[in-house]
């Protein structure tokens, strides 16, 4: 499973976002691990890494909001 760090590193990528150096050693893991690719001097997402981004996504979507309905009486 990844960590949160791992995910929004993959979530930068995804966006094409830069990031800091010193997640360095986090996309060499991530490379290892498949999630990652490095073409040129660019990092591109693999199939395994746009997949765990697009889980995560859909994991928050279907976090209920903390004040439902029964916290609103009249």
């Amino acid at each position: 499973m990844l960590r949160d760090e791992q995910l929004a590193v993959l979530k930068d990528i995804s966006q094409s976002v830069a990031f800091a150096d010193d997640r360095q050693g986090m996309m060499v893991q991530l490379i290892a691990d498949g999630y990652v690719i490095k073409d040129g001097d660019l990092f591109e997402l693999t199939a395994k890494g746009a997949s765990a981004v697009e889980e995560h996504a859909a994991s928050l979507a279907d976090v209920e909001p903390a004040s439902t309905s029964s916290d609103r009486m009249a």
